[in-house]
């Protein structure tokens, strides 16, 4: 469903000749601490993305029960707001956890990517393209069709999600200065309809909303507290493993993810098609998005209040390790920041241009951020397994 993981040269965890406190009560105790307040973080993320989804669900029945370009406008917010949310979540990956496990590998129907445009619906050159118009391969539009489709013919395949979502709502963007511009007459019955088969791209979009509400309620119940669930297993796990966990979802996502495959790879190629939200230009918001939760599950932060957090139990065994991680993650978040918007316009600047050299800086703090964290878990006796 997505492509490899790009390896990242990082430098090895440090080592460190004081006791790691493993074999200490107090200590223990501490981090489990971290591990609860881990949970509580996770849940309450998720319940957040939930509740933007469902906001954006409304928004956009309401424009399915009634195309016109006021509520497009008010979806595409409402989409922008309930993306936003989401961004924060995406650390809580790459460690097999209920979005990632096997069998239904949640991830890939909610926010998997790059995507064939083609694939879902007509592009330009290409007015028939797509399973909205392809009515003798698949005369009805369910559920059931969306998600058997979804990856069945490579990885960009790609027929539900978040980026399902936004191409029906922007379409291609084929503008050098802004996102993509479908007319909301695409939704619209004959005469005044702008593409054919509006009744089925009506019923695309509501489907696929409605499938990813489910998916993520599936995962917020997964981390939901005082049940027999994920979370449940998480925090009753030996403490130094479940913080294993969370550090692999840190560093996974800070560097073969962000550094490497949704940066780099499109620094690299120039191609508006290999940054993350491409149709909607909200690539360099999701990737604040997923730095600012990074450096939220470093200092245990909920709702800006910081707690019990990876920082105050590594600051025990070393100050200076715990201070580089903290600068390290300060650092790429205020790298990120600085990339001008939209993304496309800065990977696609001359080369020696502010707007290049901005994406390089960003890239490189993310590696230096992802170093910090492999020196945080070697402080911790935690082996990192990193792409």
């Amino acid at each position: 469903m997505r492509r490899s993981l790009l390896a990242l040269c990082l430098l090895p965890a440090c080592t460190t000749t004081a006791d790691t406190g493993w074999d200490d009560a107090s200590f223990r105790e501490e981090a489990q601490n971290v591990v609860d307040r881990y949970a509580e973080l996770v849940s309450a993320a998720y319940e957040k993305s939930s509740r933007g989804a469902e906001q954006m669900d409304s928004a956009l029945q309401a424009f399915v029960g009634d195309p016109s370009a006021e509520t497009l406008a008010a979806t595409k917010t409402a989409w922008l707001g309930a993306r936003d949310q989401y961004g924060l979540t995406e650390v809580f990956r790459f460690y097999n956890g209920p979005i990632d496990a096997a069998p239904d590998e949640l991830e890939g129907r909610i926010n998997a990517w790059p995507m064939d445009e083609a694939y879902i619906d007509y592009v330009e050159g290409q007015a028939d393209a797509g399973i909205i118009n392809d009515l003798a391969g698949y005369p009805d539009i369910t559920r059931d069709v969306l998600i058997e489709r979804n990856g069945a013919e490579g990885e960009d395949s790609i027929s539900t999600g978040w980026h399902a979502i936004e191409f029906l709502l922007w379409g291609q963007d084929l503008s050098a200065d802004g996102p993509g511009a479908r007319p909301w007459t695409d939704f619209v019955d004959a005469p005044e309809g702008t593409a054919a088969n509006q009744e089925r791209r009506r019923d695309y979009l509501t489907l696929t909303s409605e499938l990813l509400l489910d998916d993520l309620a599936r995962v917020a119940d997964a981390w939901s507290e005082g049940q027999a669930n994920y979370r449940a297993e998480f925090v009753a796990q030996d403490p130094k493993e479940a913080i294993g966990k969370v550090l692999l979802g840190m560093a996974s996502l800070s560097g073969a993810e962000l550094a490497g495959e949704r940066m780099t790879v499109a620094y690299d190629t120039r191609e508006q098609e290999d940054e993350h939200s491409c149709f909607s230009d909200n690539t360099h918001k999701d990737i604040l998005a997923n730095i600012q939760g990074i450096d939220d599950v470093y200092h245990g932060r909920i709702d800006g209040q910081a707690g019990a957090g990876l920082s105050s139990l590594v600051a025990r065994l070393d100050a200076d390790v715990d201070a580089n991680a903290t600068a390290k993650l300060q650092a790429a978040v205020a790298a990120v920041k600085a990339i001008p918007a939209p993304f496309d316009n800065a990977i696609q600047a001359a080369d020696g241009s502010p707007e290049r050299a901005a994406v390089k800086a960003a890239i490189d703090s993310l590696k230096e951020a992802t170093e910090a964290l492999v020196q945080v878990a070697g402080v911790l006796e935690i082996e990192l397994n990193l792409e």
